[in-house]
């Protein structure tokens, strides 16, 4: 099923809610905003390993973050860079729209349509439970596919278009998978920023013994 939106929309399904708003930056802005990270990023090229084969993640990453707390995925440790300036003021954008507070973001470079990210959940431990995760898009758009883990009948496409942000929250890191595919269409690069909340450890008080 294909999902359609314009301007600001909300698709509350079971077990999630998707907040999609197609031009949140405007072109000129996004055009600006695009080069401006794809030059200045210190973009990385880690390994990843995938049922006992080792090989070179298919995009381009990089971490940044208002605290010093690193980020695991994929048998990956990712260590933060600060914040930029320009990143701080997207992250505040991104921020209002959402509502919530980010201390992270990770952005993925896609290169081409070679370039891509599994089938997946942000459901690390270090996100907490039911994490909001802030996803805004520069550069050409792709195809992001979600489905229900369960819900077999519960599967949906959505072009995410340049300047485009997406918001996930509810259970869906939870119940659902979601992707960028690859695809054989001859298109160029795309950036993509998520937004996270990784929180310092609370420590818990051990009883005192007498």
């Amino acid at each position: 099923m294909d999902l359609f939106a314009s301007h600001k929309t909300v698709f509350n399904l079971p077990n999630a809610e998707l907040i999609y708003i197609p031009d949140f930056y405007s072109v000129e802005t996004s055009n600006q905003l695009f080069l401006n990270l794809k030059d200045t990023i210190p973009w990385q090229q880690d390994d990843i390993t995938i049922f006992g084969k080792t090989h070179k993640q298919p995009r381009l990453t990089a971490l940044f973050a208002t605290n010093d707390l690193p980020y695991k995925y994929s048998n990956i440790t990712m260590t933060p860079h600060k914040f930029t300036k320009d990143l701080l003021q997207i992250k505040n954008d991104v921020e209002q729209a959402a509502n919530n507070q980010f201390t992270t973001v990770l952005l993925n470079l896609y290169r081409n349509g070679n370039d891509s990210n599994g089938w997946h959940a942000d459901n690390e431990k270090e996100l907490g439970k039911n994490p909001i995760i802030a996803s805004l898009s520069f550069g050409d758009p792709r195809i992001f596919q979600f489905k229900h883990r369960t819900l077999q009948n519960e599967k949906y496409k959505l072009i995410l278009e340049h300047g485009s942000l997406l918001v996930m929250k509810g259970e869906m890191q939870q119940y659902w998978l979601h992707q960028i595919p690859k695809t054989k269409r001859d298109i160029g690069a795309r950036i993509n920023l998520t937004f996270r909340t990784i929180k310092e450890k609370v420590e818990v008080p051990q009883p005192r013994l007498s």
